[in-house]
């Protein structure tokens, strides 16, 4: 759009008895400019003077008019022009002509050269999105800073997209916030997934695996967090939270509310690596954070690598997602809190030297109850990491899932093993609120079964040797668009 604003200077017009003598002059354009299809030229200021009163200023663009302003004899005058290119504009010479007319008929030609170059292919990005945007394929778009999608906006992105988060810490920490009210509609493809990565990251638009970062560098920006008003369980019983890892003073981080169908949006064939910044101690932002997500929203074919904090995070609502990948987490593959009530569908964890747990299940923190299922699930451990701990009354069902790569528990200081801890744990779990079915393990020299799942969970599970499960993840479901596939990372699951 062009803009041309009448400014404030005014200094009067030519009476009767005045004699027109003085030509008029236009100063403040450049004479040339240079940008990429989609960018903006300006604002500059032109400056008009027309001691004889000005009649009128022409603007063309390639030598049609594109606006006609009329004036009444001021003799001087101030405007603002900006022009942003579209795509019909790359790789042309744009001519502007500026034409400023008087009252004794003496006319002033300013011209402006604008090069327009390719369309854009890197975008950065510094405010909010506040009305519905399009990230397009082919192109690499730059987060400098905490960028929200806002209430009532919904952000597509399309297949192939890379999204770089600038390195930044404390407040400073960049991520993609997708705000409660707000949607995301980022659909990528088997062929095309869609990245989320670091700017550190060398990787371009149809690129699976970086060029240059190994999948175990964490911590380089923040991560994506999707929020929403779906139901869930807080301290208190109050029915908003402000999501960790985003300061308190951002309300975009606001999550929680009592619509179980709330609707987020989509997001399928996402790959998001190396983040994990940390705000402040204890304090860091994990792969994919869903806050208060509710039932409509769609999450399918989901990775996460090298993540400083925990892989994926559910606070509470009803999402579930199917078909999700976790690889070298820095504290917990997936954790699940405040009455979480959806279900996870067909996961693969890849533990790696700094996975703390592989699942961390903690129960709801006010009097609203849910529970939620994990289901088919494949679990390669790290001699550093645990299986799982189920914490301040965890609920719900896990079943169909196979474990093996952990080290001994008698040889790891109690690592390697699947625990209830506390007394409204242990409870849920005789009453069965709290559930194991089918779980399997291939054992570390000289483990038993009890030693690895504790406190009567060996009951539901069994022993198998190495590569003979009947239990676990369908791994063709990462094959080709993730990158722990294409890295051979599942070859042996």
């Amino acid at each position: 759009m062009l803009s041309f604003t009448l400014g404030i200077l005014v200094l009067g017009a030519c009476t009767e008895d005045e004699q027109p003598n003085n030509s008029v002059s236009i100063t403040g354009i450049p004479a040339t400019a240079v940008i990429e299809a989609g960018q903006a030229v300006g604002p500059v200021t032109a400056q008009i003077l027309a001691p004889d009163g000005l009649v009128s200023v022409v603007i063309r663009k390639d030598g049609t008019t594109l606006e006609s302003l009329p004036f009444t004899g001021e003799t001087a005058v101030s405007h603002e022009f900006s022009y942003t290119s579209t795509e019909a504009d790359a790789n042309r010479n744009i001519v502007f002509e500026f034409v400023a007319t008087d009252s004794n008929g003496d006319t002033q030609t300013v011209t402006h050269v604008l090069t327009v170059g390719d369309v854009a292919s890197v975008i950065r990005l510094t405010s909010n999105i506040t009305e519905d945007a399009l990230w397009e394929t082919g192109k690499t778009y730059v987060l400098g800073g905490r960028i929200a999608v806002t209430a009532g906006a919904t952000l597509t992105i399309e297949p192939g997209v890379i999204v770089k988060g600038e390195a930044g810490s404390g407040p400073n920490a960049t991520a993609l916030i997708i705000a409660r009210g707000a949607r995301i509609d980022a659909q990528g493809t088997e062929t095309q997934p869609i990245i989320f990565t670091s700017v550190a990251d060398e990787i371009e638009p149809g690129m699976i695996s970086s060029p240059n970062l190994d999948p175990d560098i964490d911590g380089l920006w923040g991560g994506l967090l999707i929020l929403g008003n779906a139901s869930s369980s807080f301290a208190g019983d109050v029915t908003e939270v402000q999501i960790e890892g985003i300061p308190p003073s951002d309300t975009n981080g606001l999550y929680g509310g009592s619509d179980p169908e709330d609707d987020s949006g989509i997001l399928k064939f996402i790959s998001i690596r190396h983040g994990g910044a940390n705000i402040g101690e204890g304090n860091e932002i994990n792969g994919l954070t869903l806050g208060g997500v509710g039932s409509k929203t769609i999450i399918e074919n989901i990775e996460v690598i090298a993540n400083q904090d925990d892989g994926i995070e559910w606070f509470g609502g009803t999402v579930s997602v199917k078909n999700a990948i976790v690889w070298n987490s820095g504290d917990d593959a997936l954790d699940t809190d405040q009455a979480w009530s959806g279900t996870l569908d067909n996961f693969i964890i890849l533990c790696g030297s700094n996975t703390d747990h592989a699942l961390e299940i903690d129960g709801p923190e006010g009097s609203f109850n849910g529970a939620h299922t994990l289901t088919n699930g494949t679990i390669r451990g790290h001699a550093a990491a645990e299986m799982g701990d189920f914490r301040d009354g965890a609920r719900g069902t896990f079943q169909n899932i196979y474990f093996y790569g952990f080290g001994s528990p008698s040889a790891t200081e109690g690592r390697g093993d699947l625990s209830i801890s506390g007394d409204a744990s242990l409870a849920n779990f005789q009453s069965g609120v709290l559930s194991f079915e089918s779980l399997e393990v291939t054992l570390a020299e000289g483990a038993t079964l009890t030693d690895v799942f504790r406190n009567g969970t060996h009951a539901h599970g069994s022993e198998v040797p190495l590569g003979e499960n009947t239990v676990g993840a369908d791994k063709a479901a990462f094959q080709g668009w993730s990158w722990a596939a294409v890295a051979g990372q599942l070859d042996d699951l």
